[in-house]
């Protein structure tokens, strides 16, 4: 077996997967988020692969094999060469034409699908593939949780309506389901953001874990669960004041939702927050209730910003906006984007867009306006959901993704078929991805002890470790190779531990390993005509005549 168990923690790792996949032999670290995976984390990896196969094959996907090389011309088309910006590895060839290494495929199978679709019939489709993808992530963490290299499976479904995508979407679904039960991991799902990949509606598998990059919002009453970027919340409160004439006050020196309250001895749910940002080059204000902050991803999407940020002051001074003081009350030629928590209610303390001077009893509709009235307020830990519940932040890892893309690519690359009344329609998309080396990561978050990973039969790279203690002993060696052959003969895998070590050294490592079951074959065993099996997830060990061992296995694995 190539590779080999270190006794002694990498200094580099920072979380348990990462360290315990180091530790074991399972990966090896090339670079900033670049990976080999060793033969034993290739085992797991491929077995990680064939459950989804067979999940996919099964709601009729079909797999094909894409190039990650791609000419950057289908990315301008699709506008996510600039979306993607820095992450996108792109080159210029010996030719001039500048190339990527793609991250995700929708424009090079969108292109496919037109070539090759014409009519109604030929749809539904579901394709798949499970292949390296490259992404040049700002900062690399966690092992295999954020890299620059990686293993996918994405895939793909067109359809003549969205009744069609609906169908496949949910199918999808629970195939994913079934893809985390087979591998032994816990989600739930989530509502999600698009992000870069955009479309419709979307939804995140999340991994449960306290090492989690992702903020997940779930209410403790009902089962809505969202991320952080797109949940939504009970905004409602009473009105404040009575619906009195806007007044301007004095407030000296007082530019933030904090000293405005101390200073008027007010609650910041009676204030309005104004910040200014700079969407690709325009002003935009977003205005909200002063006791919530704004969700960025929201607001964002709500522009279909590429590049968002909160204004300058050089940038404010130029337009004669006084930092600390704006508000949307009296403000011209700017875009407005208010939340819709200042719908509803009323009278609030504004800024006065002078220098050291605040409005109160302000009113949307009434003091300002703006058709722009959406949801970018961000969900917190307490706030009321929907159903009355207390919605609770948890941390998750994100192991799969789902999106209703509609037509948002088929639009672009002209992808079309035509219907039974050959009238020509635009095709439906939906899009679906696995990261498999963050599944086997978060496999390994939720499945470990201080001894080492625990992994389940379904993706152990080897079903049992076969101990031999002082192999050169002849009954000990003949006992030994007729016990893996007769595992081997039943389609067990079977790591035959042979090594010239101390019995601590193997039962360290087999713990390490997390191979769900180890068998020891020890000179006292054989007196008793009996070998030691001990389940990796039970601390104790069992003791089975060497005759009923077959037997044994085919009981607990083979059923």
């Amino acid at each position: 077996m190539f590779g080999k168990t270190l006794r002694d923690d990498p200094s580099e790792a920072e979380l348990d997967s990462h360290r315990l996949m180091l530790k074991s032999g399972f990966i090896s670290q090339i670079g900033s988020g670049v990976y080999s995976y060793l033969p034993l984390g290739w085992k797991s990896l491929r077995k990680i692969e064939q459950i989804i196969r067979e999940e996919l094959d099964a709601i009729d996907g079909q797999e094909l094999r894409m190039p990650a090389l791609q000419p950057s011309d289908l990315w301008e088309k699709s506008g996510r060469f600039q979306v993607f910006g820095d992450t996108l590895f792109n080159f210029n060839d010996r030719r001039g034409n500048t190339m990527v290494m793609a991250p995700t495929h929708e424009e090079v199978l969108t292109s496919m699908v037109k070539a090759n679709v014409f009519s109604y019939r030929d749809l539904p489709l579901l394709l798949y593939q499970i292949q390296t993808k490259f992404r040049d992530e700002e900062r690399p963490r966690g092992g295999l949780l954020r890299v620059r290299e990686f293993d996918m499976k994405d895939a793909y479904s067109f359809h003549v309506d969205e009744q069609g995508l609906d169908k496949t979407y949910n199918e999808m679904i629970g195939a994913y389901k079934r893809i985390y039960e087979r591998c032994g991991l816990e989600v739930i799902m989530v509502e999600a953001d698009s992000g870069a990949i955009g479309g419709k509606a979307s939804h995140e598998f999340m991994a449960l874990s306290d090492v989690g990059e992702d903020t997940v919002i779930m209410c403790e009453s009902c089962d809505y669960a969202a991320n952080e970027e797109k949940a939504a919340f009970d905004k409602s409160i009473e009105n404040m004041f009575a619906n009195e004439f806007v007044e301007e006050i004095h407030t000296p020196n007082v530019k933030t939702i904090e000293a405005l309250g101390e200073f008027l001895n007010i609650n910041s749910s009676q204030t309005l927050k104004s910040v200014m940002y700079d969407s690709d080059g325009e002003l935009v204000l977003a205005c909200l209730r002063g006791d919530l902050e704004i969700n960025e991803t929201k607001l964002k999407n709500f522009l279909k910003s590429n590049e968002l940020l909160v204004a300058s002051d050089d940038s404010l001074s130029r337009h004669s906006i006084v930092a600390g003081y704006v508000s949307p009350v009296g403000l011209h030629g700017i875009k407005i984007v208010v939340d819709d928590s200042l719908v509803e209610t009323g009278g609030f303390v504004a800024g006065a867009n002078k220098p050291d001077y605040h409005i109160k009893n302000v009113v949307f509709n009434r003091d300002f306006n703006s058709s722009n009235i959406v949801d970018i307020a961000k969900a917190n830990d307490g706030y009321k959901c929907t159903c009355g519940g207390e919605l609770e932040t948890r941390r998750g890892i994100e192991v799969g993704h789902v999106f209703k893309l509609g037509s948002k690519y088929s639009e672009v690359f002209e992808a079309s078929f035509l219907d039974e009344e050959g009238k020509r329609g635009t095709i439906q998309m939906g899009c679906y991805g696995i990261g498999v080396g963050r599944l086997l990561a978060a496999v390994i978050e939720q499945n470990n002890d201080d001894f080492g990973m625990v992994l389940p039969v379904s993706i152990s790279p080897f079903k049992v470790w076969l101990t031999a203690l002082n192999i050169d002993d002849e009954q000990i060696n003949k006992t030994s190779f007729e016990v893996y052959e007769k595992l081997r003969s039943l389609k067990i895998e079977v790591l035959f531990d042979d090594r010239d070590e101390s019995a601590g050294v193997k039962f360290k490592d087999a713990d390490l390993v997390g191979v769900p079951y180890r068998v020891v074959i020890s000179t006292r065993n054989l007196k008793e005509g009996v070998v030691e099996i001990k389940e990796r997830s039970n601390p104790d060990a069992v003791k089975i005549p060497v005759g009923k061992i077959q037997q044994f296995f085919e009981n607990e694995i083979c059923d």
